[in-house]
């Protein structure tokens, strides 16, 4: 029998870039944040010693260096079986968009195996496996809203953002992100704003920015909002005031004006908050309810802007594991 599982979506409230490391990553800070907006992946254990992966989706890798595959082989190592696995992927998110889909493809193969083989790993053995496989999969061993600090594996569950309306708009380009590192070491490392200063200087900049907007309305005599909409619209407030921003923009957008068209037209349309995710080409906008973020997206596609519209919501961490797994 197979065991089907979501594979949610993420975005990227707010990203900085460090110095790079000697591993050469870049130091970073970013809180991540699930969307429920998802692929849907089948998992089959069968006797033998075998991966398959099949998808439909002509960009998906089905050999070795597909995330499943790189997750599989691990999985089976660190518990010492030999089987055949076959996985079959419904791809529904982007590729190279931003959203994370082949780092949660990895976990939600990994939460299955789990489930298919009846032999649950460790806690520490899961989060070693994802985060050799990739910096973004530990964030889906949390769900949520989540912290994401050295090169975006070490994760930690920050308080969830209420569920918000939220509109992803891609565009049809592809953003490497090797890429988008190196421009930004070209444009910006000799400008002061990549090492400028004491070297965490900048990171310590955008934890306070986090913290003060995760307190909500700051200064505030009645505290923070008890409403779960009026708390949700003090935090996309708040993100403005704050600044948190990520510094992939400003090496993307003159890369690839349409994408910082659609950042400029969401944000027109009443998006509380618009963003470039990760590295993109994914842009969403964050808005106050349903209403407006159907008016957010009819208004990109009005813009005549070549770009995949999707309305969602932000997906809060119980949902995320209560909705996880299919019937």
């Amino acid at each position: 029998m197979a065991i089907a599982v979501r594979s949610f979506a993420k975005i990227n409230i707010g990203l900085r870039i460090g110095p790079l490391r000697p591993d050469r990553f870049h130091e970073l800070r970013t809180v991540y944040q699930t969307l429920a907006i998802h692929d849907v992946l089948r998992i089959e254990v069968r006797r033998g010693d075998a991966i398959e992966i099949h998808c439909d989706h002509p960009g998906v890798p089905t050999n070795e260096t597909n995330t499943c595959w790189r997750i599989t082989e691990r999985v089976l190592k660190a518990l010492d079986l030999r089987r055949s696995i076959r996985i079959t992927i419904e791809k529904n998110l982007p590729i190279q968009g931003g959203l994370g889909a082949a780092s949660s493809n990895g976990v939600a193969t990994l939460l299955a195996l789990e489930k298919a083989l009846r032999k649950p790993l460790a806690a520490r053995d899961r989060l070693r496996i994802a985060g050799e496989v990739g910096s973004d999969l530990p964030l889906f061993l949390v769900g949520g809203t989540v912290l994401g600090i050295g090169r975006g594996e070490q994760v930690y569950p920050l308080e969830d953002l209420p569920s918000v309306p939220c509109v992803v708009a891609t565009p049809p380009v592809g953003v490497s992100t090797p890429v988008a590192f190196a421009d930004w070491d070209k444009n910006l490392a000799g400008s002061g704003k990549l090492t400028g200063g004491p070297p965490f200087d900048r990171m310590t900049m955008f934890s306070d920015s986090v913290y003060e907007w995760l307190n909500g309305v700051i200064g505030s005599t009645t505290g923070v909002p008890a409403n779960a909409r009026d708390r949700a619209e003090a935090l996309l407030l708040g993100l403005v005031r704050t600044g948190i921003e990520n510094d992939f923009e400003s090496v993307v957008f003159p890369m690839y004006p349409v994408i910082g068209e659609v950042k400029r037209v969401l944000a027109s349309a009443g998006a509380r908050y618009a963003s470039l995710s990760g590295s993109g080409s994914t842009v969403y906008g964050l808005f106050r309810d349903r209403e407006s973020a159907r008016k957010g997206a009819q208004a990109v596609k009005a813009a005549g802007v070549a770009a995949a519209i999707t309305t969602t919501a932000t997906l809060r961490r119980a949902d995320y594991w209560n909705h996880l797994f299919m019937e």
